[in-house]
Formats: structure tokens, sequence, C-alpha cells
């Protein structure tokens, strides 16, 4: 199970070693907003980590979320304090996308103990556990990263498999019958992929459903492969078909964006 609850992670935290504790937390929007959070208060011993500068790769025609430079990645993970066997708890808001994204980026990269807090930050405030606003003294990790763990697929790649109608767009319903779109430059959907929102894996608290919901949920698209705007909401989809106990589905990381950036063919409507 990739998931941990707050009472879980407390009591490793009392552990030795502890776990490597990833605060993850963003909003598309507002790229500082995470850093501003961590800095007003954090899992004491957590690391911030930025989605977009620690764990993805700049933004251009390979997406708005594409994948790391390895060595860069490495860095960024050896500056947390992370080595080959740690034990890595990622947490975000609550809303499982940026900490989804980077626990499936490090299973990429080959790094196998990598949990995501259920419930992200809000859950260990509720259950009034400590929290604190100094950033604590990191001894750098060690870690050796090998990237290719999980399958990623390219456009041509995608386009193969929406052609078999195994393709899944995991956007709300609006993006992907293209009646509205608020981040990229173009409406739609790729031809051949069908629809399943990532947001109904959650239910009205903000917590995953049931893994027999979920497997219900996904029980017809086991060898389907995924993607979203920019690889960012398809990891959490990945992440719930892993709860559900399901093997994590190949992800095409380059998603929408990347989709549109030539000129490729795009469908509307159902």
């Amino acid at each position: 199970m990739p998931l941990i609850t707050a009472t879980e992670l407390a009591e490793l935290l009392e552990s030795s070693p502890p776990p490597c504790v990833l605060d993850i937390r963003w909003q598309l929007q507002k790229p500082t907003e995470g850093r501003e959070a961590y800095n007003a208060g954090h899992i004491p011993g957590a690391v911030f980590l930025d989605l977009d500068e620690d764990v993805c790769g700049p933004p251009g025609e390979a997406g708005r979320h594409p994948l790391p430079d390895p060595e860069k990645l490495q860095e960024s993970l050896r500056s947390a304090g992370i080595n080959n066997d740690s034990i890595i708890v990622c947490y975000d808001d609550g809303h499982f996308l940026s900490a989804a994204r980077t626990w499936w980026t490090l299973r990429w990269a080959g790094l196998k103990h990598v949990y995501v807090l259920d419930g992200g930050y809000k859950s260990w405030v509720d259950e009034r556990r400590e929290v604190t606003t100094e950033a604590p003294e990191v001894e750098p990790g060690t870690v050796e990263i090998e990237t290719g763990h999980e399958t990623v697929l390219n456009a041509e790649a995608a386009a193969v498999w929406a052609d078999q109608g195994k393709l899944v767009d995991v956007r709300d319903r609006g993006r992907y019958f293209g009646e509205k779109e608020f981040i990229d430059p173009v409406a739609g959907h790729i031809p051949g992929a069908g629809n399943l929102p990532s947001s109904d894996d959650i239910d009205d608290k903000g917590r995953f459903l049931t893994k027999g919901r979920l497997r219900d949920r996904y029980r017809d698209h086991v060898d389907t492969a995924l993607y979203c705007g920019s690889g960012v909401t398809a990891a959490r989809s990945a992440l719930a078909m892993t709860v559900a106990g399901y093997k994590v589905p190949p992800l095409y990381i380059g998603s929408w964006s990347n989709w549109i950036a030539e000129d490729r063919p795009v469908s509307s409507g159902d």
C-alpha cells in the first residue's frame, strides 16, 4: 500500500533512522505558495521540494511538467538527505497531485520505499500533531538514481494506445470534451482516448475512495495508459490504481501540453 496515515507517520518519525519526509505543497497558478506554506508551518523534519524546480523538468515543447534531468533530480534528492534505502514520505495539501507526481517520479528513478501521506498536511494538523517553522539541518544523502523503472509514453506511443482504445484522459469532463480550457492554449482531447476523471477517485473529505471502490472503478482499465494536462493528475490516477492493488500503468508524461505543442489531431465532444 503506497499510502501512510498521519498516525503511522508519527510512529515512523520515532524510529531510527527516521523517514525522509518531503513537503511538496504546490499550487498550479501560485508557484510560490508551496514554499510560503512550508515556511508558515510543516511536519517536523520535513524538507521542502519544489515540484516545478526539483521534481520536474523545465516547461517547453516536452510539456508543462516533463521528466526531470536525472542528475538534477539526484542532486535535489541528495540535498533532502535521501539514500537508496531511505523510507520516503511525500505530502501535499491533501489533493494528492504534487505528492503523487513525486511518488511516481521517485519510483521511475528506482526508489522502492516511497509513500504518500493520506490526507496530506491537513490530516496531520487535524490530529493536532506538532508542526514547526524551523527547517531541519539535513545531512546530504548518497542516493544514486537509475531512471526507467516506470513505463513512459511519448506522443507517438500515446497515439498508438489511443488507436487501440487503451488511452485514458483523466482530466475533468469539461476539459476532455473541449468545453473549457483554462491552462493550455488548445481545448479537446487526443482522438480515440476515453475519459475517467481523476477527481472522482477522491471522497468528500479529500481522501481516496476505499480500495474496493477503486478496484471497481478501474477494473476495466487495468491495461490502459493514462494522460492528463501535464502528467501530474495522471500520476494521481496511477497512485489510485496502486492503492486499488493494480500495477502502475504507463503514463504519457508530456500529456496534453506536449500533444498540442506540435500540429497533432485534436478531438472534442464525446
